[in-house]
């Protein structure tokens, strides 16, 4: 596949069956996520895995999460939190693993680094045949999550992006007018 023909044509899947990326497609996904712009090179992201049972004790900590912000919760909320991570068979959180304070590259911009690393998984994804859909939610920005996930104050949680096989059709990709996007100064 080219490099425009996987730009023009990537898109989310949401419905993803095993298997998971192999070692193989991992190591691809993650050097191209290791390519995104990267000033100063700071190299401002963390990549936390889920798989397996993995995938289970990330429901858990989503659930745990869910209770805290509401105790009364009931058991079909906690059980939607809890089997959120089993949407796909692998899940990989990318983290903004800030700097702080540092006065030529601030915040927004490591973030947004780490913002285009999760966006080179989705590509290398999509160009390794896999599925792929980036998710965030509020589980996301919960202190629940963040404390289970030992992110640092400063850090963010750009994505938790789902990855597995095709398990539904591919959905036409939406064309769009790119003169309702691009505003021109001559």
């Amino acid at each position: 596949m080219d490099a425009l023909t996987l730009l023009h044509e990537r898109s989310s899947m949401g419905k993803l069956i095993e298997p998971a990326p192999s070692g193989e497609q991992l190591s691809d996904i993650y050097r191209a996520a290791l390519r995104a712009p990267d000033h100063k090179e700071l190299r401002p992201w963390r990549f936390i895995e889920f798989s397996g049972e993995g995938r289970e004790r990330l429901g858990e900590l989503f659930a745990e999460a869910e209770f805290q912000e509401n105790p009364s919760a009931d058991d079909d909320t906690l059980n939607s939190a809890r089997k959120k991570p089993l949407r796909a068979p692998m899940i990989i959180a990318v983290i903004a693993k800030v700097t702080p304070e540092l006065a030529k590259v601030p915040k927004m911009e490591q973030v947004i680094s780490a913002g285009c690393a999760a966006h080179g998984i989705l590509l290398a994804a999509h160009a390794l045949g896999l599925g792929a859909m980036w998710r965030s939610g509020k589980y996301a920005f919960d202190p629940v999550v963040r404390k289970g996930l030992s992110l640092d104050e400063d850090d963010e949680v750009v994505a938790f992006i789902y990855l597995g096989t095709l398990g539904g059709r591919h959905k036409p990709v939406a064309q769009h007018n790119v003169a309702d996007f691009v505003e021109r100064w001559d």
